[in-house]
């Protein structure tokens, strides 16, 4: 799925846009669904894929929505060398979105921790 840079810019706000076509990150602690408990389907922001399942939610204490595990195959991971770091970038695999980064001190049974931004996603609730 692609779309040009203006046509993103009409559909997302301006964090969005920063956030998902830009590969930003919103602030620690800032984003809606960081404290969020309501159950339901977390979904691509920009093309509502589903990505991840309030079951897989977990409080991980980074200030980021923390999941331990993506809905099937939705998501997909790239080396991520900006910043002069090396991490592991999650993206929407139909739309390329960034999403966040994927670290390996999550909780069992993956020990994966995918902290997204809130602003890459939609809930869709249960």
């Amino acid at each position: 799925m692609e779309n040009p840079d203006e046509d993103w810019k009409k559909i997302l706000t301006p964090e969005q846009y920063e956030i998902c076509r830009l590969k930003a990150t919103e602030p620690p602690f800032s984003g809606e669904y960081n404290d969020c408990k309501e159950k339901g389907i977390y979904k691509c922001v920009c093309c509502g894929t589903d990505l991840f399942s309030s079951d897989t939610k977990f409080d991980s204490g980074t200030g980021w929505p923390s999941f331990w595990e993506p809905i099937k195959n939705n998501v997909k991971i790239e080396t991520d060398t900006s910043y002069g770091m090396l991490g592991i970038e999650v993206m929407c695999r139909n739309c390329d979105s960034h999403l966040g980064h994927v670290f390996d001190d999550g909780p069992a049974p993956t020990n994966q921790r995918y902290c997204i931004n809130s602003a890459s996603l939609k809930i869709v609730k249960s």
